[in-house]
């Protein structure tokens, strides 16, 4: 069974968002705020795939929640809930580790299918590691490895998200070729991905952060001005 943790305090709200993901196929636990997300975690020994975290909750909030459930798994999917005037928290959750973002308010079907390309992310992940996929790809002083997800710099293991990885794999199978931002975004999000390009932005610029030597001076992943990215190892 595919498995999903949702925390949001708005009653009416998490209702919706848990009777649509029960019509898709999903086991859904609930949380009313962040404690009870982390608590519910916690319980079921991280079993979960995705995590779908509102922003605004009391007491502990939804980007804390992101924040600790990154810090306990890398392999669990990510989405928070956010409002249209939280540009900020946006960025800020997608740098914490999030996978992607929905804005409230939402159709049952653009959150389904946010959920189900992400959830293909994370199974695709498990199947390899079941498999004991062990395919690396390397690219000058980086081994990406296919089976557990890892970037090793130099011998040293960079942990990376669902996203992370597949931007990331998506490089090293096109070095030295200029990648637009819609190119990307289709890749890693899908072609029927509902939200904006600068998802990818965030994303690239959360990577830098963990692989550049100097991010603000980036020798890795290099902006194609005008277009987008490309890889040079």
């Amino acid at each position: 069974m595919k498995k999903i943790l949702v925390a949001e305090d708005e009653a009416a709200i998490r209702e919706f968002v848990v009777i649509n993901l029960e019509r898709a196929g999903y086991e859904v636990t609930e949380a009313d705020c962040g404690e009870a997300a982390l608590q519910r975690f916690d319980e079921e020994n991280g079993n979960f795939d995705i995590a779908i975290l509102d922003i605004m909750m009391p007491g502990i909030d939804g980007l804390s929640v992101c924040r600790e459930l990154r810090k306990r798994s890398g392999s669990i999917g990510i989405i928070m809930l956010t409002a249209k005037t939280q540009e900020m928290d946006k960025v800020s959750g997608l740098m914490l580790g999030a996978d992607d973002y929905v804005t409230k308010p939402f159709s049952p079907s653009e959150l389904v299918a946010r959920v189900d390309a992400l959830y293909r992310r994370v199974a695709l992940a498990e199947v390899r590691a079941q498999n004991n996929f062990q395919e690396e790809i390397r690219s000058g002083e980086f081994v990406l490895n296919l089976r557990n997800r890892t970037l090793l710099k130099r011998g040293k293991a960079i942990e990376l998200t669902q996203v992370e990885f597949q931007i990331m794999e998506y490089f090293f199978s096109n070095p030295g070729a200029a990648l637009d931002r819609t190119n990307i975004l289709n890749h890693v999000w899908g072609e029927a991905y509902f939200g904006e390009e600068k998802i990818v932005d965030v994303n690239i610029r959360r990577l830098r952060m963990k692989i550049e030597d100097q991010p603000s001076s980036p020798q890795h992943i290099v902006t194609v001005w005008g277009l987008g990215y490309k890889w040079e190892a």
